[in-house]
């Protein structure tokens, strides 16, 4: 099942996703997936 979520940023944290999806050519929902799973990732390994 897919769920949908909605992210409200700021000026500069946007700003940061936008650079980050320009620069490896992604578009900034796939920045803010890698991002999330990134994030979630770390939190389950410092949990160990």
């Amino acid at each position: 099942m897919t769920q949908r979520y909605s992210l409200v940023c700021d000026d500069q944290l946007a700003a940061k996703v936008d650079a980050i999806a320009t620069e490896y050519g992604l578009t900034e929902t796939e920045v803010l997936h890698q991002l999330v799973a990134l994030g979630l990732e770390r939190r389950e390994t410092a949990a160990r």
